[in-house]
């Protein structure tokens, strides 16, 4: 490959100068190298510079002149040029030292040397010469390309090191094992066996931040089954590691929850990007290690497991320190409702289960649709088809009763101020009784979703309570 093909263009361009002109070494170094010979799109370029990468992001700056945008973190050494929708980022080489309770190491000036020895990974430790002298040089001291490939993770120096001075690399290397489909090399692979217990001194924000990346991949079970394998699950994630195991009780068995899991996770990102709907559907049996029970004539049953998995999610977010906004009531919600579409397929397709289903979903219904479709696993080819065949019904029934009820985020047509009104009634008990009794008769079919028809429905149900409308 003549890689100076890929540094064409006005930014390198002006980079090259500017180094030369001030006498520094540059190069463009990891993630942007990398992915030039995956032949993945990348916009984010990181320069390191043997010297001051902040003098040369300032020159750099007023050589790009307007519409050029020049951020400096003079604590980290670093400077950030932004201009138009590409993100140059600069440093100056540096090695590092840790300690052994933090990831923040002790920084020293360096060679390109030192800079290439401190990366995680042989893949991301490419460098790309920008002085006009060398321009386009490659400088891999660890096989990098080769391990390219080879579809290979692998780190630099001693994994050992490399992971217990920062153990947030154990994450990134599952995650980008995961994102691009390689292999971990086996002595990294038992690295993060032997140093996973250092993955407590990582903020719980940095892992989830890894684990979503896991989760966005095109087959996320790689990653978590890596990521068990190497026993950092258990210490992230307990509550997704319970879900392993099949108990046999008299020649009875069920499914393994754990593998199960992953194979809907693996079906819904063929559908759908949508980061938390991939967390619903991680999280959709959660609540079966604390439902399973033995029943004689049953066999094993996890009755409710999707409330009970509705109601652990809160806990589950706050220890990821993953949103508690209106993003975990989704998931919440979806957990709570992915068994109600299975009961109506399994069932009779009836107007009114349908109606129930779309009011309590509202918006949701769609990507509620897509977590069963996505849970349906079933070996036998058969019942699989038949579920699939219902869904359809199910489908074509929420849209038919959509058009004519429009029950999607459904407000009842008679509300609380006017039955209030009606009968010169203060908030109470009766209200709610009868706008409940207004929502159930619409969701039935008994009446149609209209003012006058669910006003006259009132009047008579009223009236059995023994209300009588004021001046009348």
């Amino acid at each position: 490959m003549e890689l100076k093909e890929h540094f064409t263009g006005k930014i390198f361009n002006l980079i090259s100068e500017t180094a030369d002109e001030l006498g520094l070494e540059c190069y463009v170094v990891g993630g942007y190298v990398r992915d030039i010979f995956l032949n993945r799109p990348s916009k984010d370029i990181d320069v390191v510079v043997v010297g001051s990468g902040i003098e040369i992001a300032e020159a750099f700056g007023k050589k790009l002149g307007r519409g050029a945008h020049v951020s400096v973190f003079k604590n980290f050494g670093t400077a950030q040029v932004k201009y138009h929708d590409v993100e140059v980022e600069f440093v100056g080489a540096r090695k590092e030292s840790y300690s052994h309770d933090s990831r923040k190491p002790v920084v020293e000036n360096g060679t390109l040397e030192d800079d290439q020895n401190r990366r995680d990974f042989t893949i991301n430790a490419l460098a790309v010469c920008l002085n006009k002298a060398r321009f386009g040089e490659l400088v891999d001291p660890f096989g990098g390309l080769d391990d390219l490939k080879e579809r290979t993770i692998r780190t630099p120096l001693d994994p050992d090191i490399t992971f217990s001075d920062d153990p947030l690399r154990m994450m990134r290397c599952i995650r980008f094992a995961t994102q691009l489909n390689f292999f971990i090399e086996d002595e990294t692979f038992e690295a993060l066996e032997r140093n996973r217990e250092r993955i407590k001194i990582i903020s719980r924000e940095r892992i989830a931040d890894e684990l979503n990346k896991i989760l966005l991949s095109p087959v996320p079970s790689k990653g978590f089954v890596d990521l068990d394998r190497c026993g950092l699950l258990e210490l992230i994630f307990p509550e997704l590691v319970a879900l392993q195991g099949v108990e046999v009780r008299n020649g009875r068995g069920h499914k393994d929850n754990f593998y199960h899991t992953l194979e809907v996770v693996d079906n819904i990102a063929k559908v759908t990007d949508n980061l938390w709907l991939r967390w619903a559907t991680l999280l959709h049996d959660i609540g079966k290690p604390r439902t399973k029970r033995w029943d004689a004539r049953a066999g094993w049953t996890f009755h409710n497991h999707n409330f009970i998995g509705e109601k652990m999610i809160p806990e589950i977010f706050r220890k990821m320190k993953l949103p508690m906004n209106e993003k975990m009531k989704y998931v919440q919600k979806l957990v709570g409702l992915h068994m109600r579409p299975i009961v109506i397929a399994d069932e009779e397709v009836t107007d009114s289960a349908v109606r129930r289903l779309l009011f309590e979903a509202g918006d949701d219904i769609d990507d509620l649709m897509l977590l069963c479709e996505a849970d349906i696993t079933s070996k036998n080819e058969v019942r699989k088809q038949r579920f699939l065949d219902n869904f359809k019904l199910v489908r074509q029934k929420l849209k038919d009763l959509e058009e004519k009820d429009r029950i999607r985020n459904f407000q009842p047509p008679v509300d609380g101020a006017e039955i209030m009104k009606v009968f010169n009634l203060q908030p109470c008990r009766e209200i709610g009784s009868l706008k409940s009794s207004i929502k159930d008769a619409i969701l039935d079919g008994v009446i149609p979703n209209e003012h006058d028809a669910a006003f006259e429905f009132m009047l008579k149900k009223a009236k059995q309570m023994g209300l009588e409308p004021v001046g009348q």
